[in-house]
């Protein structure tokens, strides 16, 4: 099974740059985006290989949701965390398949100021206990823009944006966000693509549209596959896709021996 994950930084504008003209490429038995920024009823998407389409839009219009597009029924969808402060931005859509969890999300960002830094660490809590309870049930994969740079590695310009004793950092690789994702992966999750590719430099998946940061190749690794470790072993390939244009982000996938 391939699944595939993108940010599409607006759906609407996405069609218009080739989204599924990639889709029908790389024909994914499931693709999940992040970023809609539109609610179904303003979206004219010609996906008829996918007969399940699923949306969590933003209450604010033109603004964040998530859809998830699949070509098996899933036996249940959940919307959200079940947190009210949490869910009226579309940010997480959870499919429960025959032997998994899907979870499609769009981490919030901590905004340029830090001025939502601590409602980012609320929400990655109450993300981990959400993820912790479903993994009782049954294995987990998450999957999305998680607004956060993991390691050094995982950045082009690590110094300029790391937590110094001077200043807190940038948004996205401050050490309260770095620690989200380091607890993540310390109650049981793997990050496939660094599980195949420990040491790999130069991969990443978010540039800026400013100074020529994508044709320069100064990026960020912000998208993930996490899952569960006892679904370690279904792992056949983790990978990103930089070459797929159409939004600030490029797509990132796995392939995955499940049913």
């Amino acid at each position: 099974m391939k699944i595939i994950s993108w940010n599409v930084n607006g759906i609407r504008a996405c069609l218009k740059k080739g989204f599924l003209d990639f889709v029908r490429k790389e024909n994914p038995a499931i693709i999940c985006v992040q970023e809609t920024k539109a609610h179904p009823d303003q979206v004219d998407i010609d996906l008829n290989q996918y007969d399940y389409h699923y949306w969590n839009s933003a209450d604010k219009k033109g603004y964040s949701g998530t859809a998830v597009f699949s070509k098996t029924e899933p036996y249940a969808i959940l919307y959200g965390l079940g947190v009210n402060k949490h869910d009226d931005e579309g940010r997480l859509i959870t499919l429960e398949f025959n032997s998994f969890f899907l979870i499609n999300v769009y981490t919030p960002n901590s905004k340029r100021e830090l001025e939502r830094l601590s409602y980012r660490e609320e929400w990655d809590d109450d993300f981990r206990k959400f993820v912790k309870k479903l993994e009782k049930k049954k294995p987990v994969i998450i999957c999305g823009d998680l607004n956060v740079a993991h390691k050094e590695i995982d950045l082009k310009n690590p110094k300029s944006n790391k937590t110094t004793d001077t200043k807190p950092g940038n948004a996205g690789f401050t050490d309260t966000e770095r620690e989200g994702i380091t607890k993540h992966l310390e109650v049981g999750f793997v990050d496939s693509f660094r599980y195949f590719n420990p040491d790999k430099e130069h991969k990443y998946t978010w540039w800026s549209y400013m100074f020529n940061a994508r044709a320069n190749n100064v990026g960020w690794r912000i998208d993930y596959f996490l899952v569960s470790k006892s679904l370690v072993k279904n792992l056949k390939e983790a990978f990103i896709l930089p070459e797929i244009m159409g939004s600030d982000h490029c797509p990132v996938g796995i392939t995955i021996n499940i049913k």
